[in-house]
This record gives structure tokens, C-alpha cells and sequence, in this order.
């Protein structure tokens, strides 16, 4: 399923929940799961993931975008694995379950701004 989030200037389609799919750092961690992706719509193109961690029985939880390209798919491990810890993640752009962001140009920006820094 995909739902749709309007955007000031640009329009982006949101995946459903992409079944809990593992993310591991670099070291093999498990950090949390793919919650979703974000689509620019207008060229469908995947531009971020959200990832989950956090919290008990769903208390607590907190999502993460990334840009999608810091993704890389592990075979191995049945997952992702991407290029930064837990405690870049934590100081990262994110957000909890009923506080979800506008998705505009300029959160858009705030994560990929934080992320370019940190690599």
C-alpha cells in the first residue's frame, strides 16, 4: 500500500510498511528495520528511508530518515547495512509515531544536510 504526502513544491508517495526489514551498521549491529520508503513521485524515484528502533511493545519508538542511498542491500544478513552508527542516527533528523513531520523541501534539506556532514 502507498499513501500520499503533499509536499510544498514537490509531492512524494510514502511505502507501506516494508515487512521489518533488518538494518545493520557496519559492524554487523542490528540498528532497527526498514519502516518505509519516501518516492519522489513526479520521476519515482526513492529518496529516503525511515528506519524504526526503539521502544517496547511500541512504546518508545522512533523513526529515522536517511537518504536512501546510504542504504546497501546485505544478502548476508537478510537486510541493509548503512555506513553510519547508532549514535549519528540518534542525533539525526527523527521523529516518534504521533508526531510525524511535514514532508516539505525544507525537512527534505534538514536531512540530507545532517547526513552529508557526517560522511
Amino acid at each position: 500500500m502507498v499513501g500520499a504526502s503533499q509536499a510544498t513544491g514537490m509531492m512524494r508517495l510514502i511505502s507501506a510498511r516494508v515487512d521489518d526489514t533488518p538494518v545493520f551498521d557496519r559492524r554487523g549491529r542490528k540498528l532497527g528495520t526498514l519502516y518505509s520508503f519516501h518516492i519522489e513521485r513526479h520521476h519515482g524515484k526513492v529518496e529516503y528511508a525511515v528506519i524504526s528502533f526503539g521502544g517496547l511493545l511500541g512504546l518508545g519508538q522512533s523513526y529515522h530518515p536517511i537518504p536512501f542511498g546510504l542504504l546497501q542491500v546485505n544478502q548476508d544478513r537478510g537486510g541493509y547495512t548503512i555506513a553510519v552508527d547508532k549514535t549519528v542516527l540518534d542525533g539525526g533528523p527523527s521523529y516518534r509515531p504521533d508526531t510525524a513531520p511535514q514532508w516539505d523541501n525544507g525537512y527534505a534539506r534538514r536531512i540530507d544536510n545532517y547526513y552529508a556532514e557526517r560522511l
